[in-house]
């Protein structure tokens, strides 16, 4: 019988804090997936420390975004044959002991998109109170457009089937992809179910989202996703 291939995705950017941790937990907790890094041209050590542990790195010319990044993930995932992939972000705040349940309920359930949500039980780091209410927000703007009711939309932690895969292979958007990306997955007929997980504080760095950048998050975002229901 063949065994599913299990990829994890890790865009990292100036990451050189938390990457090795991410690595060593995913090795610890998560042995049947295998892993790549995306190295979106970091400019502190990342590149240097993932080369001496001789980590599985695709390394972007050029600074490309959260986007790309993880489109060059699927894309990696597409071309060696995996059957689902998992992004977990660089620095730290997925944990990855909860990757093997989470990738046993897509083989079993057989659906196409699984989140990971630290809303369902509340537990662990919540996030913060302005960002709350964003992600209130867009579960909300789900629902209208796809009456389906997702608890956190942002979340990054989702394992995808193979047909998901080819899909974001092709399409991803630029920044700030997951409520578009939920949203066109469910418009697409596509099932997308959330478990509950537990998430972490970002271990090092500054999250790259200030005042205006939230502004233009919520505008872009919102319009992206009426525009993935209309086209």
């Amino acid at each position: 019988m063949k065994q599913n291939r299990r990829l994890v995705i890790i865009p990292a950017f100036n990451e050189e804090g938390a990457i090795q941790a991410t690595v060593e937990d995913i090795r610890q907790n998560a042995p049947s997936f295998d892993y790549v890094i995306i190295n979106d041209c970091s400019m502190d050590a990342t590149g240097r420390i993932c080369e001496e542990n001789g980590y599985n790195v695709v390394r972007l010319p050029v600074n490309s975004g959260i986007g790309a990044a993880v489109q060059t993930g699927y894309m990696y995932a597409e071309r060696y044959g995996y059957d689902y992939a998992i992004q977990v972000d660089g620095d730290g705040q997925h944990d990855a002991k909860f990757l093997e349940k989470m990738a046993d309920i897509i083989e079993e359930e057989g659906i196409n998109m699984l989140i990971g949500s630290r809303f369902l039980k509340k537990e662990g780091f919540q996030s913060t109170g302005v960002r709350r209410i964003g992600i209130r927000y867009f579960t909300l703007l789900i629902r209208i457009l796809t009456g389906k009711t997702i608890t956190d939309p942002t979340s990054g932690m989702r394992i995808v089937d193979r047909r998901v895969i080819e899909f974001f292979a092709r399409e991803y958007p630029k920044d700030y992809p997951e409520p578009e990306t939920v949203t066109q997955i469910l418009n697409m007929g596509m099932t997308v179910k959330e478990i509950p997980v537990e998430m972490k504080e970002r271990q090092t760095g500054v999250s790259s989202i200030n005042f205006w950048r939230a502004v233009y998050y919520m505008i872009k975002v919102s319009i992206a996703c009426v525009m993935a229901v209309l086209l």
